[in-house]
């Protein structure tokens, strides 16, 4: 760092070491708790609502890791050990021999089914019990600038 660039100052530091730590601890109990009720990881949780979010409850391998902002090789080792699992299936696509799609099976499709309303109730406990109305627009609207900002997808 160089004289030139500014510190943060005690309450943007603040505030950034409260979210980095929110976001590790919020991560970290979710995934906990949705491998105790349900058996999936956050990784394979987030696979699976890619894969239900889809028309077809398919998707290419390539379209699957930019969703999930993953590197292929995550994705593909990710989606391998899922497939051992029964939860993911992987299909050649016939317009070119060197895509591949990865679709949800119905083991897939059961295992989001269970895990989902234990999921809802532990984020409406975790976050949106603890927030007003306006507060929750209020940060969809500062999380939408943020993801502007950094040239991520804006949804």
């Amino acid at each position: 760092m160089t004289n030139d660039d500014p510190w943060l100052s005690d309450d943007e530091q603040y505030m950034w070491r409260q979210w980095m730590g929110l976001d590790a601890e919020l991560l970290a109990t979710l995934n906990r708790e949705m491998q105790a009720d349900a058996g999936l990881s956050s990784p394979d949780y987030q696979v699976l609502v890619v894969l239900t979010d889809s028309v077809e409850g398919r998707i290419r391998v390539s379209d699957l890791a930019a969703a999930l902002q993953w590197e292929r090789s995550r994705v593909s080792h990710h989606v391998a050990r899922m497939e051992k699992r029964g939860l993911v299936s992987r299909l050649g696509c016939v317009d070119d021999g060197r895509g591949a799609f990865v679709r949800i099976t119905e083991t897939g499709r059961t295992a989001i089914e269970r895990a989902a309303p234990g999921h809802v109730r532990a984020v409406r406990r975790l976050v949106f019990d603890a927030l007003t109305a306006n507060e929750v627009a209020q940060l969809g609207e500062i999380f939408h600038r943020l993801r502007s900002r950094a040239g991520l997808s804006a949804e």
